[in-house]
């Protein structure tokens, strides 16, 4: 059998993932809101429903991967994911007059799925891949993923496309599968040589070893201001994602209104998508020769001037007067996105105990959740009482507090 290296078959699973979840989510709005017919609340609702499984599930999935396998936590994610995907597309194939459950119910048991095959899957890819490589290569390796991600999304954003042309659902069932499919490579492909698994004390129970890891994670946590300090900017950076993401597809559906260029929504869609896409490949490749992610206060001097331009991107689709200013914040803010992911997963990752790693991810994950289980309906609210546009802009205003904790972060110098 063909051995590869833990850098290969973690650039292979960051491309697979990215290619399914880049199928699933190019034109899902499509499938909600006109197939579905869901309104902006149950679309934020949705999302709501998911942060909240992600928040119970990710501090128990976390410790399981710190405690037993960082494998075995990936591969679980692929068969969950790949059942959530599958059964939503499903829904409108479900749906009859004897139906038990409406269309938003069944979409609810698919997100809760989603989120539990979700917490599996994050933070334990990054614990096992730090882990197998020195933590000096972490910062190279998540740059290079982060391209590889973003041309798995170009390829996503075809199938998609092409498929909703077909039927609105058949890009969630074609994610699902590439999920299963990945399950099965990784199962005979990944291995797992930097994990050591801790040695249960005499007589402990399993629970109880659990229980140890996940105390034992929270401890650090509390004892360590900057990881408080990170947990606070993914609090209120989820809670501003989440109304944005949810909403701004449906904010140029619905208020703004799409020109007329001779294409179908699906496909003006995927053009956004894919000119996305390929700005951010470019950003990204530039950033990597910029920024030196082993130089401290260059990484939080980075995220400081990156969340201020998300913000503003943010605020300026919500005052957008027409698609083309619109869209041309949209562009901007899916660059600055795919810059800041890499070079947050760095600076976080490197801050870690290699033994607490996944607890420690998923406790900071679970921040993530709280703030977008929160701020999402509250945002949505908004959306349905008064307009889409006024929702896009609290989310934008949400990060505020991030830039102001970043800032403070560069004044100390305490990075």
């Amino acid at each position: 059998m063909q051995r590869f290296s833990a850098s290969q078959i973690y650039l292979f699973l960051v491309f697979m993932t990215s290619l399914a979840a880049s199928t699933i989510f190019t034109t899902y709005s499509i499938y909600y809101v006109i197939e579905l017919g869901l309104n902006p609340l149950q679309l934020v609702l949705i999302g709501t429903v998911l942060e909240i499984t992600v928040l119970v599930f990710e501090g128990i999935t976390g410790v399981v991967a710190d405690t037993y396998s960082r494998r075995l936590s990936v591969i679980i994610a692929m068969f969950v994911l790949g059942s959530a995907f599958v059964l939503e597309g499903s829904i409108v194939w479900i749906l009859h007059p004897a139906s038990l459950l409406p269309a938003f119910g069944w979409l609810l048991i698919s997100q809760m799925l989603y989120g539990i095959g979700w917490t599996f899957l994050s933070g334990a890819d990054t614990a096992w891949i730090v882990d197998e490589l020195e933590e000096e290569q972490a910062g190279r390796i998540f740059m290079r993923s982060k391209i590889f991600s973003l041309s798995a999304s170009l390829l996503g954003i075809a199938l998609s496309v092409g498929l909703s042309q077909v039927a609105s659902n058949l890009p969630f069932l074609a994610g699902g599968v590439i999920y299963f499919v990945l399950g099965l490579i990784l199962i005979r492909y990944m291995k797992e040589t930097g994990f050591i698994r801790r040695e249960r004390a005499p007589h402990s129970s399993a629970i109880r070893e659990l229980g140890q890891t996940w105390v034992s994670g929270a401890s650090i946590l509390r004892h360590h201001p900057l990881l408080l300090l990170l947990t606070v900017v993914t609090l209120f950076s989820g809670a501003a994602s989440e109304g944005y993401d949810r909403l701004w597809q449906v904010f140029l559906m619905n208020e703004i209104g799409f020109p007329e260029i001779g294409v179908s929504m699906a496909a003006g869609f995927g053009l956004i998508s894919a000119a996305t896409t390929l700005l951010g490949m470019l950003a990204v490749y530039m950033a990597g020769n910029i920024i030196d992610l082993q130089k401290e206060r260059q990484v939080a001097a980075a995220l400081f001037l990156l969340t201020s331009i998300r913000a503003g991107c943010i605020i300026l689709v919500a005052l957008a007067p027409d698609f083309y200013l619109a869209i041309g914040a949209v562009l901007l803010l899916g660059v600055v996105a795919s810059v800041s992911e890499p070079i947050y997963t760095t600076w976080l990752n490197t801050k870690l105990p290699a033994q607490n790693r996944a607890t420690l991810l998923s406790m900071i994950s679970q921040s993530d959740a709280l703030g977008q289980s929160a701020g999402g309906p509250a945002v949505g609210y908004i959306g349905s009482r008064i307009s889409i546009r006024v929702s896009l802009l609290s989310a934008g205003f949400l990060l505020l507090p991030v830039i102001a904790l970043y800032g403070r972060l560069l004044r100390k110098g305490s990075v």
